[in-house]
């Protein structure tokens, strides 16, 4: 897996680095997680890495391309690796559980502006919410557990 990550980040022109790598790792393995949570996963792997550090390769990693940032409205940023289409998320409203959507209809950007402006549109961003199956079940266990 190393060497995969290693190939990306020449193939956009960022030097290969031990928080880099360690973040791209983190992000394969934990997808829509916040600074805080990749904080911790890279600090497993590099005990000494700076917040900052961290901070400035979820940036380079964003501005290259290699990382998509998503924030659900009312939500902390989350990471994600999967950048190769133009895919959606669905958002618990109960405990904040992120899981991808795939487009609903064609190719990116899936969706069709009723009014453009004159823009050419090349991403549409869509957030589905709702209550996810983990809280679904807690949320009826503890109601029958009221009666």
């Amino acid at each position: 897996m190393t060497a995969d990550i290693e190939t990306q980040l020449r193939a956009v022109s960022l030097r290969v680095t031990r928080p880099r790598v360690a973040v791209l790792a983190a992000l394969r393995d934990h997808p829509h997680v916040d600074t805080d949570t990749v904080i911790d996963l890279v600090r497993a792997d590099l005990p000494s890495v700076s917040h900052q550090a961290v901070y400035d390769v979820l940036r380079a990693l964003t501005d290259a391309g290699l990382v998509r940032r998503i924030q659900p409205a009312g939500a902390t940023a989350r990471y994600e690796c999967r950048v190769d289409d133009n895919h959606h998320h669905v958002v618990c409203r109960s405990c904040g559980a992120i899981a991808d959507v795939d487009c609903a209809v064609g190719p990116a950007p899936c969706l069709t502006a009723s009014n453009d402006h004159g823009f050419v549109v090349d991403e549409a961003e869509v957030v589905y919410w709702g209550v996810c199956p983990d809280c679904l079940t807690k949320n009826t266990a503890s109601s029958e557990g009221i009666r």
